[in-house]
């Protein structure tokens, strides 16, 4: 996938073999405020081939923290810098470097469904029962 950075430090990296997320860095220098979210720019640009996106998702060391990457989805047509949604869910203010790894890249496929519309769907045993439905 082709890739354009304000800068080679936000070059995105997979940490092991076995990594099956690419870390992504914050540009800027940035202090969130307990309960608050901040838009963070990557300092990266993507061109995805169409049928594939890019998820961003949280970092599990940063999650265990109580500092949450919210997970968004890249277009294959979108060109711009990619952002990060950082929430802190903590009581105290977190700061974040320049360069810091604040979230992770999955590349994966996408396929576009055709939608058929009916008047009613097949029956199954949980039926339009919700959330714990289905057992513990």
């Amino acid at each position: 996938m082709k890739i354009k950075l304000v800068a080679e430090k936000y070059k995105p990296e997979y940490k092991t073999c076995g990594a099956s997320g690419a870390d992504l860095h914050a540009r800027g220098n940035w202090i969130i405020s307990p309960s608050e979210t901040v838009t963070i720019p990557l300092g990266i640009c993507f061109e995805i081939p169409c049928g594939y996106e890019v998820q961003i998702r949280p970092r599990s060391g940063l999650s265990k923290k109580g500092i949450f990457a919210q997970i968004g989805t890249i277009d294959s047509d979108y060109r711009g810098e990619v952002c990060a949604f950082i929430y802190n869910s903590t009581s105290k203010l977190f700061e974040i470097k320049d360069g810091d790894r604040i979230c992770q890249m999955i590349y994966s496929p996408s396929i576009q469904i055709n939608f058929e519309e009916v008047d009613s769907l097949s029956e199954t045993k949980r039926g339009a029962n919700g959330f714990g439905s289905t057992g513990r």
